[in-house]
């Protein structure tokens, strides 16, 4: 069985041995979710600078106060006590620590200060190609904050299932191969039908079947070499 990357997974063991699997995101959708705050940002700083207008040059200092705020308190606040602004609450995104634990006022700080650094030369030009080349999509802010966009979305589990067939390797596997069979036996019932099939392709050689019919027989080999006949 060839191995592949099948998506952005992000896979972080806790420190009780469980295994999580966060879902990073990419370069669109952490786009899409910054247009978002830009535009709350911006709308808030026009509705503002209209009473201010009225106050000269006190209402100019207000003002740039409240642009320095709008600049970096907006981002900063938000991901330290909520993990996500309002525009990646909108697109389902949050700023989680390279461990899946919230992250802190001191990582939020640091991610969101080196956002001067990802927007050279300009329009994030640096950001994107990092986390283009990051398998997890990070941007330089990212990689030196330890931190990781991930699509906040709770799968609905599908419903374990009770496989009690027994089906034989049809052809001799390395221990390593084994061991995945064994694995996704263990894994897919917790994950939704359509990302077993998704799995299971990868083994479609090894099987000899596709969609849901792969899944069962990759169970039943499951079983097989677990010794359940």
């Amino acid at each position: 069985m060839s191995a592949r990357m099948l998506d952005t997974y992000r896979e972080v063991i806790t420190p009780e041995g469980v295994p999580l699997h966060l879902p990073a995101a990419g370069p669109i959708p952490r786009a899409l979710a910054w247009a978002i705050d830009f535009v709350i940002r911006a709308a808030g700083l026009l509705m503002l600078s209209i009473p201010l207008a009225f106050l000269g040059e006190f209402g100019q200092g207000i003002y740039a106060c409240l642009m320095f705020l709008t600049l970096w308190a907006y981002t900063i606040v938000q991901e330290a006590v909520w993990g996500r602004t309002l525009g990646k609450r909108v697109l389902g995104l949050r700023v989680v620590a390279q461990d899946g634990a919230p992250i802190g006022w001191m990582a939020s700080i640091t991610r969101n200060l080196l956002r001067t650094v990802d927007m050279l030369p300009f329009g994030y030009a640096l950001g994107l190609l990092s986390s283009l080349f990051d398998p997890h999509g990070r941007r330089l802010g990212d990689l030196v904050a330890g931190t990781v966009v991930v699509h906040d979305v709770v799968q609905p589990f599908a419903a374990p299932l009770a496989i009690d067939t027994v089906l034989a390797q049809p052809q001799p596997l390395q221990p390593a191969e084994q061991a995945a069979v064994v694995a996704f036996a263990e894994r897919a019932p917790r994950l939704s039908g359509a990302r077993q099939q998704e799995l299971a392709e990868i083994a479609g050689e090894l099987s000899g079947g596709h969609g849901q019919v792969g899944v069962l027989r990759l169970y039943a080999m499951a079983n097989w070499l677990l010794g359940r006949r």
